[in-house]
């Protein structure tokens, strides 16, 4: 996805600015590598741009994306990430109250509930542009909202603009009990589609209940060996070819690329290439799918929510100084739906002094 939010160049306090100097819990990373790079710290307060929306942060989520950057991983992204890390913060997703805002922005206050994107959430304050964020839904915890961002953003937008799907087209969710499956799932079947989902047994029953009328269990049958052809199929896992994955598409049906396996060097930027080269001579369309941030389609997540045709599904919690634990636990790729990271007033654990 791209950068959620642009550097912070002015301060403009909107009357609502904590005190110059303050400081905050926040989990920060200064080399590539595993979780235990990841250390809690003290650290300056963001600024506040004139365009800018401080929170305070309430819950977020861990997403792949994090894990990337965490890692610096495949190694050829490091020509954009730098050789070293940049910024050395990580955390999108966010669910939290307005501290402070900016003197250009009109649509929060100091109070507000909100949710969407802010960058280097994984700490107490965040900041994040007007456009990255909306109201919460009353009917939803900080902590359904908090996970969000990235998954839902990439579930409407691979199934909107990507797959163009339409009702009463057959969709095939290769990783359907994930973060991003588990949005697309319901997304899907609002919209009107018939849902496959696939997932691992002990995931079945979930990705029923959440709406999918049909699920495969990997475990026991390999879906690109089934009978049955589909409009749509959105890859989240990346763990069969493409040649197989368009055995299973309509002669007109659509593939979207939205995950894929990673690799120290080039995974999955091969699989992009692969699915570039060959989309010229096949009658069927392979997309690459990336998502973006926008307030429009966040708002289409905020309906969704609130009239409860959407819920969120989370497997697991963590505070925010057990972000290393819950990194971790995401890279397992066992996750069920998304893994919380909750942020209290006061952080327990040891901080590391630096």
């Amino acid at each position: 996805m791209e950068s959620p939010t642009k550097a912070n160049t002015r301060v403009s306090t909107g009357g609502a600015s904590p005190v110059a100097g303050d400081m905050m819990d926040a989990i920060v990373y200064r080399q590539y590598g595993p979780p235990e790079v990841l250390a809690l710290e003290q650290v300056p307060r963001p600024a506040v741009g004139e365009d800018d929306v401080m929170v305070r942060v309430r819950a977020s989520s861990v997403n792949p994306y994090e894990w990337h950057f965490m890692r610096g991983e495949p190694y050829l992204a490091r020509l954009e990430m730098g050789l070293k890390p940049k910024n050395g913060r990580l955390g999108v997703d966010v669910a939290g109250t307005v501290e402070a805002v900016g003197s250009k922005v009109t649509e929060f206050q100091r109070g507000d509930e909100v949710f969407g994107t802010c960058e280097g959430a994984f700490a107490e304050y965040a900041v994040g542009s007007e456009s990255s964020l909306v109201a919460k839904p009353a009917n939803v915890s900080f902590e359904q909202a908090g996970v969000v961002g990235i998954a839902g953003l990439t579930a409407v937008q691979g199934l909107r603009d990507f797959g163009r799907v339409r009702a009463g087209q057959t969709v095939l969710i290769n990783g359907a009990a994930g973060g991003v499956g588990t949005f697309a799932v319901q997304i899907a079947k609002v919209w009107g589609a018939e849902v496959t989902g696939v997932c691992s047994s002990r995931n079945v029953d979930m990705v029923g209940t959440i709406g999918a009328d049909h699920v495969i269990d990997y475990t026991r049958e390999d879906f690109t060996h089934g009978a049955k052809h589909y409009d749509l199929m959105l890859d989240l896992i990346g763990n069969h070819s493409l040649s197989r994955c368009r055995r299973v598409l309509a002669p007109n049906g659509t593939f979207v690329m939205l995950g894929g396996q990673s690799g120290r060097w080039i995974r999955p930027i091969d699989r992009v290439f692969e699915t570039l080269l060959l989309s010229p001579f096949v009658s069927q369309d392979l997309v690459l799918g990336r998502a973006v941030w926008t307030r429009e389609d966040l708002l289409v997540l905020q309906g969704l929510l609130a009239t409860g045709q959407v819920s969120t599904v989370i497997d697991r919690t963590y505070p925010l100084s057990q972000v290393p634990e819950a990194i971790r636990y995401l890279e397992e790729g066992h996750a069920r739906g998304k893994v919380v990271i909750t942020v209290r007033d006061s952080e327990p654990a040891k901080r590391e002094e630096r």
